[in-house]
């Protein structure tokens, strides 16, 4: 039995664009979308649309960093970021119809900020960008105006140009051209990073954890700088008590979950049993046109 169309997917198909066309719009027929070219994407019966074909992904978490994901974020140990985030997304929407909103997630993982955002944002619609399959079903079901589908931050978006009022990406890799080609001119581009303190407690304790690069905010701004202008940055610090289950799953959930071995980081008393949480969250102006390189 074809899968029917969600009404989130439904509410984002005019965003869409064929990922083999680029200029074709996607219609549902038969559950797949199609573009008039018979280029076919399928929607999974998770509700997410299937657009990334060809080769594999260059980044993004897989299943098990899903779960741990989705497990963390549900202790709602990361709100006060999500709260910064609908806070400067909804202040980045245009007046006097915010309700009409459309918002992208680039790296949108299980969905946890989008959700944020279009809580903040009632009436607006948001779609989500991703490569795990398993974040994607969490993703598709997050919120009912948010829509999801499968595809790679570092190709060409398979978007419009100029359909957002606001791109989305945290703790996500960053894609500054396809970021600004999606953006209205008078849209926002809001990036979360993490800062030299984040996690500090992990990383002394757990020695396979990635080690933060002391130059990624130098690099961060001269990779946008020909797109974008800083608008406001917030910075956000606290500290997250952990019990034993979260910090695994704290752990399980980042990038270094990748380098760690087999071993159980909690034996031996490992983890620590609080962390300081430390990011810096930025909203940015397009630049028009872009500064050409």
């Amino acid at each position: 039995m074809p899968v029917s169309l969600s009404p989130a997917l439904a509410l984002s198909l005019d965003l869409l664009r064929c990922p083999t066309c680029r200029s074709s719009r996607l219609r549902p027929d038969r559950g797949a979308l199609r573009c008039p070219a018979g280029h076919s994407f399928d929607i999974a019966r998770h509700g997410y649309a299937g657009l990334l074909t060809g080769a594999r992904a260059t980044s993004g978490d897989d299943a098990a960093m899903a779960r741990a994901r989705d497990r963390f974020l549900a202790t709602g140990s990361y709100a006060p970021i999500r709260d910064v985030v609908a806070r400067l997304a909804s202040g980045s929407v245009p007046e006097p119809e915010p309700e009409r909103a459309t918002v992208v997630d680039v790296g949108c993982g299980t969905g946890y900020y989008l959700a944020g955002v279009l809580d903040r944002l009632p009436g607006a619609r948001g779609l989500g960008l991703d490569t795990c399959v398993r974040a994607l079903r969490s993703a598709a079901r997050a919120h009912a105006r948010a829509a999801a589908a499968a595809w790679d931050v570092f190709r060409p978006f398979p978007l419009a140009d100029a359909v957002a009022d606001v791109v989305l990406d945290v703790f996500a890799p960053r894609n500054p051209a396809e970021f600004h080609r999606v953006l209205r001119p008078t849209g926002r581009l809001v990036v979360v990073r993490p800062t030299g303190r984040h996690l500090a407690e992990l990383r002394d304790r757990v020695p396979a954890m990635v080690a933060m690069d002391p130059a990624k905010e130098q690099r961060l701004h001269q990779a946008l700088d020909p797109f974008f202008e800083a608008a406001v940055t917030e910075p956000v610090e606290y500290a997250v008590p952990l019990a034993g289950r979260e910090a695994l799953d704290l752990v399980g959930m980042t990038p270094s979950a990748r380098h760690l071995c087999r071993t159980d980081p909690a034996e031996g008393g490992l983890l620590p049993g609080r962390v300081t949480v430390s990011v810096l969250a930025t909203a940015y102006r397009p630049k028009r046109p872009p500064v050409q390189l």
